[in-house]
């Protein structure tokens, strides 16, 4: 290992060779192409340093543009052209499907809203029955496309929902006395107490 006064520090040896460094001046015009390269620098430093948020901020915009493109498309131009509605065959079929639909829609609501003794295993299962009900529609509505004019399928359409509301009805008259049976029991079990 070297001791310390073999090992001499920048500070010492500029002050030792001072008189070497004070001697001589810079060549003409240094402190000008010195302060240009520090410029330059400094320009190409911000100019990356500026880029990265412009970047960023455009591909933002460019991400949004196509999202809210692809949920329009989606939404409103993009139509299934196999399926045909009541609806779509005359005024008369329309209000026949708008008051199913809304009737069929509250009882899916009330079965929602039920409390099946906190049991959420029965409410998806018969949330998945009403589905499978609804792919027998789907394919009605193939048929009625195939043939807008066949009365059989538009009554097979109409007895659907006939018989979906009639179901519903009756799984909702069932949670109900199921419910009212599980709060007489709560309530007697309480008095005893």
């Amino acid at each position: 290992m070297k001791n310390s006064e073999e090992m001499k520090t920048i500070e010492e040896i500029i002050s030792t060779n001072k008189r070497l460094f004070d001697d001589s001046e810079p060549a003409d015009g240094h402190f000008e192409r010195f302060s240009l390269k520090l410029e330059m620098r400094c320009r190409t430093i911000s100019s990356k340093k500026s880029i990265v948020p412009y970047l960023l901020r455009a591909a933002v915009v460019t991400l949004l543009v196509t999202l809210s493109s692809l949920w329009t498309w989606d939404h409103f131009i993009r139509s299934d052209n196999s399926r045909m509605t009541l609806g779509q065959v005359s005024p008369q079929y329309k209000e026949v499907e708008n008051y199913y639909v809304h009737q069929v829609n509250l009882m899916e609501n009330e079965i929602v809203n039920v409390d099946v003794a906190n049991n959420p295993l029965q409410k998806n299962e018969l949330l998945k029955e009403m589905k499978s009900m609804d792919s027998v529609y789907v394919s009605l509505q193939k048929e009625l496309k195939a043939n807008p004019n066949d009365e059989r399928i538009i009554n097979a359409m109409i007895e659907h929902y006939q018989t979906k509301l009639e179901v519903m009805t009756y799984i909702v008259n069932q949670l109900q006395t199921i419910r009212n049976n599980n709060h007489n029991t709560n309530e007697n079990e309480k008095a005893r107490l």
